[in-house]
């Protein structure tokens, strides 16, 4: 399934992608939870009702605007230098475990959301991602029961303000990333069972229709089992939590010259399977839905 959050009169609201439409789930079964998190904490059980109520779904008489798919995650986490190829072209030697950082959740944006870029920030930058959404919670997971506790997966866009990130005093990767708006998502949680080898996806970012990022996940150091098993000795994952799981190369501040967004500016992330994430960039304000 491609799950997705709509925006409704009535709030957020679950439903599907089908074709080229949008399928109204609570229409076949008004049982079921309106937020993504609490239909993931329901397991497999919550996956199959929404499966069956797909089924007899109708379509959205018109197109509703998508939020992201997780609106509201607990936890926003992210890896860093996780793709062979980015560390080369980075200058940077393999970590030996996974470099973790986290973002606030007021970064989340979805799919078609207009991100202000800070007026305090001259070096913002993009990074395609491959996003992990946690289906059933756990702590101390075992490698080989993470895919378990995986609900599915979405594309997702680390922007990072390098200024910020870099050249202030200590290194401040937390406030570097996590300005308002700097974690889009979407445009679907596409479930698990729809994406078999996770570990082996096309993976590209394209700024104004020109690619910058064109790589795999055959080239991520810490695969997505390790990954999970690695953060869930520290904390206890919930359902809806985010793992960002890296970016491949072709970054902006690896370019000669750097280029950093500008307002006006058009990305697009897609991976293979999932889709494609599309935000425009503004100067100032705040995000624009």
């Amino acid at each position: 399934m491609r799950l997705v959050t709509v925006a409704s009169p009535t709030g957020p609201r679950l439903a599907a992608l089908r074709g080229e439409g949008v399928a109204d789930l609570h229409a076949a079964d008004p049982s079921l939870p309106t937020c993504m998190k609490e239909l993931l904490a329901e397991g497999d059980d919550g996956l199959r009702r929404a499966a069956k109520a797909l089924a007899a779904a109708p379509a959205f008489a018109a197109a509703p605007r998508l939020l992201a798919p997780v609106s509201n995650p607990q936890k926003v986490i992210c890896i860093g230098l996780n793709y062979a190829d980015h560390a080369a072209e980075s200058g940077a030697a393999i970590p030996s475990e996974p470099i973790v950082f986290n973002k606030f959740p007021t970064t989340i944006a979805a799919d078609g959301d207009e991100i202000s870029l800070p007026s305090c920030s001259s070096k913002v930058d993009y990074e395609a991602e491959l996003v992990v959404v946690i289906g059933k919670g756990g702590r101390n997971i075992a490698p080989e029961e993470a895919f378990s506790h995986i609900a599915g997966y979405t594309c997702g866009h680390d922007v990072s303000a390098r200024d910020w990130q870099l050249e202030k005093p200590g290194g401040q990767w937390l406030m570097g990333k996590t300005f308002d708006g700097f974690a889009p998502l979407g445009p679907a949680l596409v479930t698990r069972d729809e994406i078999p080898h996770p570990g082996d996806l096309k993976i590209a970012l394209r700024l104004n229709g020109k690619t910058m990022q064109d790589s795999s996940t055959k080239q991520l150091i810490f695969p997505i089992e390790v990954l999970v098993a690695h953060l869930s000795q520290v904390c206890t994952l919930t359902p809806g939590d985010v793992i960002f799981t890296g970016t491949p190369p072709g970054v902006g501040m690896a370019c000669d010259p750097p280029v950093y967004l500008k307002g006006g500016d058009k990305v697009e992330v897609e991976i293979e399977g999932l889709g494609v994430l599309c935000n425009k960039f503004c100067d100032g304000g705040a995000v624009r839905r």
